[in-house]
């Protein structure tokens, strides 16, 4: 059975009130999913950690003690097994996650919270790297819009994208209900790979 640990990314005020709202799915529908996969792991003795995002009081977003700063109050009143508090996108930068979950003996780590192109994607890589399973669920994340001098994109156009590239390689992307029943039927949930990802693609679109 996988050794499981739920890993609750950024789930923090700037998100739904502040200057960063998430569009992509719609906080209305993300947030009760990150709260009923906290519940599951709960009830299923799965630990689970909440990241909190820091920059330096007065910073625009994310400041110290701001309300932007603050943990949505649905996540921070569910508690949890480890805290993080990180000042760059990946949740193992100059943070003790690494070493928790070697302690933990953890081999699955899954992932909620925001955003799935930023620190979700990077905190996903570098656990791949790390030689760990991981499971990215994705109804329970989300992304908001970008333009810049690269172009435009859509906060559905990020998270299809990235979720498609996670799926190929660094982590199998599921839903937060088939997530909860491969936890309580102690299933593994797999990943694709790279070639078929390609393949598949390349036939479709030759159609």
């Amino acid at each position: 059975m996988p050794r499981r640990a739920l890993i609750v990314i950024d789930v923090q005020n700037e998100y739904f009130t502040g200057k960063l709202p998430i569009e992509y799915p719609p906080v209305e529908q993300s947030l009760p999913n990150i709260v009923q996969a906290m519940k599951v792991a709960r009830e299923s003795g799965i630990p689970v950690v909440v990241v909190q995002h820091d920059t330096p009081v007065g910073a625009p977003i994310f400041a110290v003690g701001s309300d932007g700063w603050q943990l949505h109050p649905e996540v921070a009143a569910l508690g949890a097994d480890h805290h993080i508090n990180k000042k760059l996108a990946s949740s193992f930068a100059g943070t003790d996650l690494a070493q928790w979950i070697r302690d933990k003996q953890i081999d699955t780590l899954a992932i909620a919270g925001y955003m799935t192109h930023n620190c979700n994607a990077s905190t996903a890589i570098e656990a791949a790297l790390m030689g760990l399973a991981v499971e990215y669920l994705s109804d329970a994340t989300g992304s908001l819009p970008y333009e810049n001098a690269a172009g435009l994109a859509t906060a559905e156009e990020i998270h299809r994208i990235f979720s498609v590239v996670l799926h190929s390689n660094f982590a199998a992307v599921t839903t937060t209900r088939e997530w909860a029943d491969a936890v309580n039927t102690g299933r593994t949930l797999n990943k694709d790979n790279i070639v078929l990802s390609n393949a598949r693609a390349r036939e479709t679109l030759a159609k």
